[in-house]
């Protein structure tokens, strides 16, 4: 009676996706987002975001899947181009900051004392400041615009990946292969390039993957706040702050649809880098 009641909970168990296949699935879900993202900005082009006065404030129907703003400009059109253009700056500052993390956590391990000192004293500065206090003076110094946007997110999201590779090259520098390398001679920069760089690739890619929502959402937070990219730029920051002068006559479809997508993108990628995460995990990598 017992092992007939068992048969369910073991036919589902195995129908349960493990860690590899929820992690593939996702990547795929997240290929699939993207090519429908850059696919649909080079398909809708241009038209949907000119003006159109006499179709303004139209809720969403066949023609308009999500409706037109008040200048009669397809809602559809104007959040894939906001999507694509965060989408752009996430990728530019993720990569930028990943790569300053990666050079500052070698610099710290491998330096010498007084230069790991210095590293980790200017993380410890750039983590205590407020994010968006911080991004919008840097973007402020580099002349605001989509350059002082890049500049200001890309500037502080690097502090956390750097400690955490810092720690990992710390473990690393006490290895038997890279003791042998050193006794042999070796350079810290070959011990860097040929020992440490490659096992510390899984934690670049994931905080890559991680840095990226949030350089996505501080993008789009300091452009709704006025800060960031220009008013005449499709940006979903942009998209946001304007329809709040009209969520009070219920055009509601202006800031639902923009903010659903915008959830929806930085969600995924958020997930795609927690599983990814796991993955590497060897505590977790079989489940």
């Amino acid at each position: 009676m017992n092992s007939v009641n068992t048969l369910p909970c073991r036919n589902s168990n195995r129908r349960r996706l493990n860690r590899r296949q929820h992690t593939l699935l996702t990547i795929a879900l997240a290929a699939t987002l993207l090519f429908v993202l850059l696919g649909g900005a080079l398909f809708l082009g241009e038209e949907g975001l000119s003006v159109n006065l006499n179709h303004r404030n139209m809720p969403p129907s066949l023609a308009y899947p999500l409706g037109t703003d008040w200048l009669g400009r397809d809602m559809l059109a104007r959040t894939v181009q906001g999507l694509s253009l965060s989408f752009g700056v996430g990728l530019t500052a993720a990569g930028i900051s990943a790569f300053i993390a990666l050079v500052l956590g070698l610099a710290a391990a491998l330096g010498g004392k007084r230069l790991d000192t210095i590293i980790t004293w200017l993380v410890d500065l750039f983590l205590a400041v407020p994010h968006l206090v911080l991004i919008i003076l840097i973007a402020f110094v580099f002349g605001g615009g989509l350059q002082g946007v890049i500049a200001g997110v890309t500037l502080t999201h690097w502090p956390a990946l750097t400690r955490l590779l810092r720690a990992e090259v710390l473990q690393l520098r006490s290895a038997e292969f890279v003791l042998v390398s050193r006794r042999l001679g070796r350079s810290r920069w070959w011990v860097a390039t040929r020992h440490l760089l490659p096992h510390l690739k899984p934690q670049l890619l994931v905080g890559f993957l991680l840095l990226f929502p949030h350089a996505i959402l501080h993008e789009a937070a300091i452009t709704f706040l006025g800060f960031g990219l220009s008013p005449h730029r499709p940006a979903i920051g942009v998209i946001l702050s304007e329809s709040m002068h009209y969520l009070s006559a219920g055009s509601w479809w202006l800031a639902f649809f923009p903010g659903l997508a915008l959830l929806v993108m930085v969600r995924m990628f958020d997930i795609l880098g927690d599983n990814l995460r796991l993955l590497y995990d060897p505590r977790s990598a079989r489940e």
